[in-house]
């Protein structure tokens, strides 16, 4: 068997997304080797069917389905694109449960960042600074 033949095997071509069949990572994406080389299943789809994948981009599963390998479902865009386009844009609290409003929402770097959050981090922080200065000035006294 063909590498081609082999991976394609492992796909449930539905009416609508190529669902891999084979291993996935804890993270949902489809894993494939290639000579004992572990290789993402939706990228080894693009380069088999359409070509290869350049430098500095990514390949976007336009479905939003991790496990799709269906070509027409996939395209290339940058890393900055891919992040806007990623499923945690929809999601509408913070990993803590506070609620993303404008007001406590900051855009940093392209990802939204949860201002309770942020504000409760920079407290432990200097909270901490201060504990490791009191107490370098505690073994100098």
């Amino acid at each position: 068997m063909t590498i081609e033949e082999r991976f394609w095997a492992k796909v449930d071509k539905t009416e609508t997304c190529w669902l891999w069949t084979g291993c996935t990572q804890k993270n949902g994406y489809g894993g494939f080797s290639i000579d004992h080389h572990k290789h993402l299943a939706h990228r080894v789809a693009y380069e088999s069917a359409v070509g290869l994948i350049p430098e500095g981009v990514e390949v976007h599963h336009i479905c939003d389905n991790r496990n799709c390998v269906n070509p027409d479902h996939l395209e290339l865009v940058t890393h900055a694109e891919n992040m806007r386009r990623g499923y945690w844009t929809t999601r509408t609290h913070c990993r803590n449960g506070h609620e993303f409003t404008p007001e406590n929402t900051r855009i940093v770097d392209g990802y939204r960042r949860c201002m309770i959050c942020h504000r409760r981090a920079d407290a432990r922080y200097k909270a901490d600074r201060r504990a490791r200065y009191r107490s370098l000035l505690a073994r100098t006294t």
